[in-house]
């Protein structure tokens, strides 16, 4: 099952991406976390990525998806992943699907997480970063708005919303519920193995 997580930042991707990836035993692919990695390292590419994310910018298309590409050929994402941070673009949508053309494979779920703009600046001012000042987020979601239809269309049927209020608990129901049957089919099958292997 391949899964990419949509919305604005502070929406809660990430949590939910993360305990996703360990009920469906898929990888959650962060292309924040591959970026800080990158960063970590103080290779070439560490440098272009952090003075872009120190002004706020996205990330140049052609470095995303390089990043991606190479994360996505490992054999762990072979039968599925959970991507958070990526599509941002439309134009990154398009080298997504070539991208998984070459391995027979295509998106299968695409859920955008809706939250109001008050909750998602609350959310971030109290996360206690530096870089998150008010500006720095109007700024933000601003990015986020100019692409997010664009992304949506791109996705049209397999697109669906989930409202990302509330407790971690209660969005990480609504997302089970919001991926449906597939989901649960998963489930069903690594419930068999587990008690194939109890036996």
């Amino acid at each position: 099952m391949r899964i990419i997580l949509i919305g604005p930042p502070g929406v809660g991707k990430g949590t939910q991406a993360h305990r996703l990836a360990d009920i469906l035993k898929i990888p959650h692919i962060s292309t924040g976390d591959l970026f800080r990695r990158h960063i970590a390292n103080s290779s070439r590419l560490g440098k272009s990525v952090k003075s872009y994310a120190d002004a706020s910018e996205l990330i140049p298309d052609v470095v995303a998806e390089r990043v991606v590409s190479e994360r996505l050929s490992r054999g762990d994402a072979a039968e599925g992943f959970i991507l958070d941070g990526f599509p941002r673009t439309h134009d990154q949508a398009r080298v997504l699907d070539a991208i998984l053309e070459t391995r027979g494979a295509k998106v299968d779920h695409a859920v955008e997480f809706i939250l109001d703009n008050a909750e998602l600046t609350s959310r971030l001012l109290s996360r206690g970063r530096g870089d998150d000042t008010d500006a720095v987020i109007r700024h933000r979601l601003n990015v986020y708005e100019k692409e997010r239809d664009a992304i949506l269309g791109h996705y049209g049927p397999v697109v669906a919303e989930l409202d990302a209020s509330g407790s971690v608990e209660e969005i990480g129901e609504r997302l089970l519920s919001t991926l449906g049957a597939r989901v649960l089919q998963v489930l069903g099958v690594h419930g068999a193995r587990s008690s194939r292997t109890a036996d």
